[in-house]
């Protein structure tokens, strides 16, 4: 019989803050500066599924805000050594700035399919960082894996889980859910 590393687990979240609150305006300024997008949900014969998805988006890149880049970085290691253990991980895909107005959401979904195999590098661990805070919005709640799993994060707050892993952002219901989405990716499973 095999066991796992009693350290080893599937989500982790950040017991405080990983940005400050000047920090997160900083990347929400940032965010809204870019280009902005509304975000896709491109299925496998190539069209657009707009009932599974209603949101905007805009790329950060790498050069924009090195020392978010450069926090992410040495977090991720940490994160990914303590909980997770997987081979590889690094930054590789620039950080997606990600707003939820009234009647948002984003329904159940994975960031990568399990195999992996279509990805490399394969995303591995996907975080979401809470940019506004908490009172600025009502729904937009982050569920995993199902919908009694309802994870509250404040404002700065990140969680870490596998890729790999269903979730779902819910229909926001008053205000404007602003969040860092990012995934970090390494060869592929083995």
């Amino acid at each position: 019989m095999i066991l796992e590393p009693k350290w080893k687990s599937l989500i982790a979240t950040s017991k405080d803050p990983i940005f400050t609150s000047e920090q997160c305006r900083d990347i929400i300024n940032m965010g809204r500066s870019q280009n902005k997008e509304i975000g896709k949900l491109i299925q496998d014969d190539g069209t657009v599924n707009k009932k599974v998805r209603t949101s905007h988006i805009s790329w950060i890149p790498f050069d924009a805000l090195p020392p978010m880049y450069e926090k992410l970085n040495g977090f991720i290691h940490r994160v990914n050594n303590n909980h997770f253990g997987y081979d590889g991980i690094c930054l590789n895909e620039t950080a997606q700035y990600t707003e939820y107005s009234e009647g948002s959401f984003y329904d159940w979904h994975m960031d990568s399919s399990f195999s992996g195999k279509e990805e490399p590098p394969v995303r591995k661990i996907s975080m979401t960082c809470l940019l506004s805070h908490e009172s600025e919005f009502e729904g937009g709640d982050l569920q995993l894996i199902n919908e009694k799993t309802n994870i509250q994060l404040k404002q700065g707050h990140a969680i870490f889980f596998s890729s790999f892993l269903r979730h779902r952002v819910t229909p926001v219901t008053k205000g404007n859910r602003k969040s860092l989405v990012v995934w970090f990716g390494g060869p592929s499973f083995r």
